[in-house]
């Protein structure tokens, strides 16, 4: 084989490497390193296709009530433990139907495009309100979870939708813990 050739494809097996770790970064940074979930970068241009393309969606989002404190009390792990929990009780609600985020903190979102085809909002909220055991403690869990039907939003816009659960979300909170609106 001819030295020229080789020496000329040299850079560019060193470009499609490097663009290979670029793409894997990427991928990496949309992805939430504790619980897995979509970033909300990750999730948000998902959500935004998913609610243009299926009339009957539903997006929630879903805030731990009382979550300080389990850090304050049990420490960042047993917080962690919870995180993981909620992350893995969520997509698990969601199956196969819809995409959950975490979108910071102790707030997730999750977008389902055939609610018909979840357990439904009951059984989300009593698998949210589950306990969670870390190092033989049994953590108690609560969630506030807010949905808003894309059908009943005047335009598709994930923006809007978001708003609209939001609201929910905090008049469930308002009737005190362990409600869904």
């Amino acid at each position: 084989m001819d030295t020229h050739v080789i020496a000329a494809g040299l850079p560019a097996l060193g470009w499609a490497f490097h663009g290979g770790i670029l793409l894997r970064r990427l991928a990496t940074a949309r992805r939430d390193p504790l619980t897995g979930l979509h970033t909300r970068a990750g999730w948000t241009a998902r959500a935004e296709h998913l609610i243009a393309k299926h009339r009957n969606a539903l997006v929630l989002l879903v805030d731990l009530d009382d979550f300080k404190a389990v850090n304050d009390t049990h420490g960042h792990a047993a917080g962690d433990a919870v995180l993981t929990a909620t992350a893995r009780r969520l997509s698990s609600w969601c199956g196969r139907y819809g995409i959950a985020a975490r979108l910071g903190g102790d707030e997730f979102a999750a977008v389902v495009t055939d609610p018909a085809a979840t357990p439904g909002l009951p059984a989300l909220r009593a698998a949210l309100d589950q306990p969670v055991t870390h190092h033989r403690c049994i953590l108690p869990v609560s969630a506030s979870v807010g949905h808003c039907h894309r059908a009943n939003l005047p335009v598709p816009a994930l923006t809007d939708a978001l708003s609209a659960a939001d609201s929910s979300m905090y008049a469930a909170k308002g009737h005190g813990r362990r409600h869904t609106r």
